[in-house]
């Protein structure tokens, strides 16, 4: 049998503004809840240009060979465009190609990573694909790892509410933040010594920005993903053909940042259901916090939905039920609840019996 109870809660509230960008597509994405905070024509699938480095980064930073030494082959001389001009037979780490990768834009360097991971491009670029499914970019299609679309190169193409995904999936991968936010970097090898300045004005421009790639081809135009960090929400931007994206960027996270805030509504430990009775003398509780950030005109919308199965035995720590968080009809996430065992102050015959039937002895 299973009990539903609902509760609501009151929050603080915040003031809400309204914004427009110049880009053919845009969003402001959540990271940690991938709520939308601002969208436009975020669907529609087009070329992406040199933002789909990040897809390249990440799968580099996800093959556990970061520091791993690569010798530079015959697939650089398929390179043209953007480049950190790395030369055959160059040694160098992986590290040091996803720096080159991230901050100039190689496409030299795209191939060298894609080879040395994958063992040729073509199988870099299924790995590619195979990783857009599984964080759920579903109108997304990579061909290469680099972005180019010219010079009859067939381009990668995606939304901006798919990319806006793939970075929430990005920013949690710290070996890769940390290099999508690294203003300079310096490297000597076996042929050179280089000093690369990453492109993405935003590091030096704003000041909450923790990452991002630039991006753009004739046929693309001006591509940019960006990240920012303020007042516990972890944001990220998404335009494409953009002739303003840096200044859109600044705009759009001052919105976000001014118009939401990010609400703790479940606090992991301890959950008192008080209306339930089945469960009175017993210590639930949840392991994880629930953030979610929410409008002035929100605040007083939130409902918890609490479902708890009732079982007549219990081990102790099982899962016993859900904590969902609702928004108008709209399930938000969810949490387990777990049965920890009885409150202290039970004592005597009673407990023994309550303890008998929850952990069987």
């Amino acid at each position: 049998m299973k009990k539903i109870i609902f509760l609501f809660i009151l929050l603080m509230p915040m003031t809400v503004s309204a914004i427009e960008t110049s880009a053919r597509s845009a969003i402001l994405i959540d990271t940690n809840s991938k709520r939308i905070m601002y969208s436009k024509d975020i669907h529609n699938v087009q070329s992406v240009a040199s933002i789909s480095k990040i897809m390249t980064g990440l799968l580099a930073c996800e093959s556990g060979k970061l520091d791993k030494e690569v010798k530079v082959g015959d697939e650089i001389e398929k390179a043209y465009g953007s480049g950190i001009y790395i030369k055959k037979g160059e040694k160098l780490t992986l590290r040091d190609l996803v720096y080159g990768l991230m901050l100039r834009s190689g496409n030299d360097a795209a191939l060298a990573i894609s080879t040395f991971v994958s063992g040729n491009t073509e199988n870099f670029v299924v790995e590619m694909n195979k990783k857009a499914k599984e964080i759920g970019m579903k109108n997304t299609t990579f061909n290469n790892p680099h972005g180019l679309d010219e010079k009859e190169m067939i381009g990668n193409y995606s939304t901006a509410y798919d990319m806006a995904i793939l970075m929430s999936y990005a920013v949690k991968n710290k070996e890769l933040l940390k290099i999508m936010g690294t203003k300079t970097y310096k490297l000597t090898t076996n042929k050179n010594t280089y000093v690369w300045n990453n492109k993405n004005k935003l590091l030096k421009q704003y000041k909450y920005i923790t990452g991002g790639k630039t991006g753009f081809t004739t046929k693309a135009r001006r591509t940019l993903v960006s990240s920012a960090y303020k007042d516990n929400m972890h944001l990220a931007v998404v335009t494409l053909n953009d002739g303003n994206d840096f200044s859109d960027h600044k705009d759009l996270y001052e919105y976000g940042f001014s118009t939401y805030k990010n609400y703790q509504i479940l606090k992991k430990g301890t959950i008192n259901i008080f209306e339930d009775e089945y469960y009175n003398d017993y210590e639930l509780y949840i392991k994880n916090d629930f953030y979610y950030p929410l409008l002035e005109e929100e605040k007083n919308d939130i409902i918890l939905k609490i479902e708890l199965e009732k079982e007549r035995k219990y081990k102790r720590n099982s899962m016993i039920g859900y904590v969902k968080v609702i928004l108008h009809d709209e399930e938000l996430g969810k949490e387990k609840i777990y049965i920890k065992g009885m409150k202290k102050e039970q004592t005597g015959i009673f407990k023994k019996i309550k303890d008998f039937l929850l952990n069987g002895k």
